[in-house]
C-alpha cells in the first residue's frame, strides 16, 4: 500500500509538472490581470507541496530534536532556496527526482529485507500436543516441555528439535538449507525445528525446548545479524556525521563570499550554493553501502548460509588461508571397524573389551567399534551392558577411555586409545602401520591388540577444495587428531596444502594462532561446530558445517553452513568478495560524479539538472547495484 501511494503520487506530480511547463501563462488574459509571476509561483508551489510536503516536515522534526544535518535537510534548503531566487522548475525537479530516488530505495530495502524475512517465516506459531489420552491440543512451542511428544500434520512447521516416534514422510528444507530436495524422515530419525512436513504424519518426542531448539537460535541469530557491521559502514557513518556539515559550511561560503568581497551577482552565487547542496547529499554513500551487505547477508541466507553480521562479509571475502577440521568436515564422520589385530586372544575378545572401555564414549570412533560388537555378538552386548553398570569409566580427551570394574579377586581395569594413553600409562604396544585411526586396547597393563577404522572422505569435499583453489585460496590447511599415516593419505586425496596431524583439542588453538601469526590476510576455520567451539571462537572468522541440529555451530560460529556440504564454503567465499565488490564499486562511483559536479557546480558551468543526476541518479544507480548483492 506504502509503494501504490508513493507511485500515485510521484506520478501525478510528474503529469502535473509537465502541464505547468506547457502553459503560456504570458498569453492567458486572466492569468496577466492575476499576474504572470505570482500566478507561476502558485502553480508550482502547489505541486511541490504534493512531492515536497512529506520532506519539508521531516526536516523540521529533525531540527526541533537536535538532527539538523541530514538529506532532509539539505534537500529542504536547496529547494526553498531556489524558489526564493525564482528558479521554480528546478526547484520541483530536484525534489521531484529526489522522491523518485527515495522510491526505488524504499523498493530495494523492502526487497533485501524481504530476502531475510524468508527465514523468518520458519517461525512456528503453534505445536500440537499429544495427551495421555490419545487426544491433541493445540499449544504455545514455548509450553511443550523436554519429553512430550507432538503431533506434525502435512503442510505444518516442525515446532520443536526431536526424534520421530511414529510415522514417515518428506520435509521441506529450503528455507534452512537452500536445498530444493526434500528430505526423507523416518521412525528413529532426529527431526528439527523449521522444516515443513510434507506429505507425512509425525508423532515426535520433544528433545528441547523452543528456546533452545535450531529454529529459535537461527530466528535469534538473524534477527541481530545488522549489529555487527562491516569497516566500510562505520567509516561511511561517521564521515556522514562530519560530510553533511562541512558541504552546509562550504555552501555559505560560496554563496556568500564572492558577491561581498569579489563583487558577485547574488543570485548566480546563491543558485550556484543550492546546486552544492543538491549534489553533495550524501544518501548514495549512507544507503547504498549497508544495503549492500544487508544484500549479501539476504543472498547467503536464501542459500543455507547464515552470516551473523556484514563484518564477516568484510573479514571472509579479504582471506587467503582457510583451516578445515578434519573429522565431521571434511570426513563424513561416520566410522567403520576395518580389521582387528588381536594379539595373545581371540579377536571376539579384543573386541568386547574394547567395547567395555568405549561404552560411555560419545566419540564417532568409540561408536563404531560399539555398533560392530553389538552386530556381531547381539547376545554378549546385553551381557556387557550389564556389567558395565557398575563400573568407574573416565574419558581422557585427546588420548581416549579408563574404564575400572569389578571382576574375580578384585577390580580390573580397561584402557582404549591411541598410542599417547600407551606411552603416558607406560604399556609397550605393537604400532601397526596401517592407514586410518587405530585404537590400542590394554587390560589390567597387558596389551591385548589394536583395532583398525576409517572414515570416509564426503563425496563433495574435493569438488569444494578445488572451488577454493579456483577463487584464488593459496592456502588450505587440514588439523587432525589422527595418526600422520592417516591424515597424509586424506590430505593428499582432497589436494590439502598443509597437513597438522595426531593434535589433542587443545593443541588446535595454539597451532590455529601458528598459522594465524604467519598469515598476511585473515584466517577462516572450518569445523563442525560440535567439539570444535574454541577453535571456532579464536579464528578471524570461524565457519560452522552442519548447523542443523548443532548448538554449539549456531553458538561459536561467525557463519553457519546449514547443510554440510564443503562446497557451501566457497559460496560464502564468493558472495562476501560480490557483496564487498558492490560497495567499492559504489562508494568510487558515488565519490567521483560529485566531485566532477561538484567541481562544475562551483565554477558556475552546472546547474541543477546535472546536480540533480549527481545526487538522484547516482544514488538509484548505486542502489540497483546493491540489489545484485541478492542474486
Amino acid at each position: 500500500m506504502k509503494f501504490n501511494r508513493e507511485l500515485s503520487k510521484i506520478i501525478i506530480t510528474a503529469v502535473l509538472f509537465i502541464l505547468v511547463q506547457l502553459i503560456p501563462f504570458e498569453k492567458i488574459s486572466l492569468l496577466q490581470k492575476i499576474g504572470n509571476g505570482d500566478a507561476e509561483l502558485f502553480s508550482y508551489l502547489i505541486i511541490y507541496i504534493i512531492i515536497g510536503g512529506a520532506v519539508l516536515k521531516e526536516a523540521a522534526s529533525n531540527i526541533r530534536q537536535g538532527e539538523i544535518f541530514d538529506e532532509n535537510f539539505l534537500m529542504s534548503i536547496a529547494t526553498v532556496g531556489a524558489f526564493f531566487i525564482g528558479e521554480y522548475p528546478e526547484a520541483v525537479a530536484v525534489m521531484l527526482f529526489y522522491q523518485v530516488g527515495e522510491f526505488f530505495q524504499s523498493y530495494a530495502v523492502d526487497k533485501s529485507r524481504k530476502s531475510v524475512s524468508a527465514l523468518m517465516d520458519i517461525r512456528p506459531d503453534s505445536a500440537y500436543l499429544k495427551q495421555k489420552d490419545g487426544s491433541v491440543v493445540k499449544v504455545h512451542p514455548e509450553d511443550v516441555n523436554v519429553g512430550q511428544v507432538i503431533v506434525v500434520r502435512p503442510g505444518e512447521k516442525v515446532p520443536l528439535d526431536g526424534t520421530v516416534i511414529s510415522g514417515a514422510g518428506d520435509l521441506d528444507v529450503r528455507a534452512l538449507t537452500g536445498e530444493s530436495l526434500p528430505r526423507e524422515a523416518v521412525e528413529g530419525d532426529a527431526i528439527i525445528s523449521g522444516s515443513v512436513n510434507i506429505n507425512g504424519l509425525f508423532e515426535i518426542i520433544v528433545e528441547k525446548k523452543f528456546t533452545e531448539s535450531t529454529v529459535s537460535k537461527i530466528l535469534e541469530l538473524v534477527e541481530n545479524a545488522g549489529n555487527k557491521k562491516a569497516v566500510a559502514e562505520n567509516f561511511i557513518t561517521k564521515f556522514a556525521r562530519i560530510y553533511t556539515p562541512f558541504v552546509v559550511f562550504a555552501a555559505v561560503v560560496i554563496a556568500v563570499a564572492p558577491p561581498l568581497f569579489a563583487g558577485g551577482v547574488w543570485s548566480d552565487w546563491i543558485y550556484r550554493a543550492l546546486t552544492f547542496l543538491v549534489i553533495s547529499c550524501p544518501c548514495a554513500f549512507v544507503i547504498s553501502v549497508p544495503m549492500s551487505f544487508f544484500g549479501g547477508i539476504g543472498g547467503a541466507s536464501r542459500r543455507g548460509i547464515l552470516i551473523k553480521g556484514s563484518n564477516y562479509i568484510e573479514t571472509l571475502a579479504k582471506c587467503n588461508t582457510i583451516v578445515f577440521d578434519k573429522t565431521g568436515t571434511l570426513t563424513k564422520g561416520v566410522f567403520r571397524l576395518e580389521k582387528i589385530n588381536a594379539l595373545g586372544v581371540r579377536e571376539e575378545e579384543l573386541l568386547e573389551t574394547a567395547a567395555i572401555a568405549e561404552y560411555y564414549s560419545n566419540h564417532p570412533i568409540a561408536r563404531s567399534i560399539m555398533d560392530a560388537f553389538q552386530k556381531s555378538n547381539p547376545e554378549r552386548y546385553g551381557w556387557v551392558k550389564e556389567r558395565i553398570a557398575g563400573a568407574t569409566a573416565r574419558e581422557l580427551p585427546g588420548f581416549g577411555m579408563q574404564v575400572s570394574l569389578s571382576a574375580e579377586g578384585g577390580m580390573s581395569e580397561i584402557i582404549a586409545g591411541n598410542k599417547r594413553l600407551f606411552r603416558k600409562e607406560g604399556i609397550e604396544i605393537h604400532e601397526e602401520k596401517e592407514v586410518g585411526s587405530v585404537v590400542y586396547v590394554a587390560k589390567d597393563g597387558v596389551f591385548l591388540g589394536s583395532l583398525e577404522v576409517s572414515d570416509e572422505i564426503r563425496s563433495d569435499a574435493v569438488k569444494g577444495i578445488n572451488l577454493l583453489k579456483k577463487y584464488g585460496i593459496r592456502n588450505t590447511v587440514m588439523l587432525t587428531g589422527d595418526k600422520e599415516s592417516a591424515a597424509q593419505k586424506i590430505g593428499k586425496q582432497l589436494g590439502i596444502d598443509r597437513i597438522f596431524s595426531e593434535l589433542l583439542p587443545m593443541d588446535k588453538v595454539s597451532k590455529l594462532e601458528e598459522i594465524m601469526g604467519q598469515s598476511d590476510s585473515p584466517v577462516v576455520y572450518v569445523g563442525d561446530g560440535i567439539n570444535d567451539a574454541p577453535v571456532l571462537a579464536r579464528a578471524d572468522v570461524g565457519i560452522a558445517m552442519g548447523g542443523l541440529g548443532s548448538d554449539a555451530a549456531i553458538e561459536a560460529a561467525d557463519i553457519v553452513i546449514m547443510d554440510d556440504k564443503v562446497g557451501g564454503v566457497s559460496e560464502a567465499i564468493r558472495i562476501s568478495r560480490k557483496t564487498l565488490r558492490i560497495v567499492n564499486q559504489n562508494v568510487v562511483f558515488a565519490f567521483g560524479v560529485k566531485l566532477i559536479v561538484l567541481v562544475l557546480a562551483a565554477m558556475g558551468i552546472a546547474d541543477m539538472w546535472p546536480a540533480v543526476f549527481a545526487d538522484v541518479g547516482v544514488a538509484t544507480i548505486a542502489i540497483l547495484n546493491a540489489l545484485r548483492a541478492l542474486r
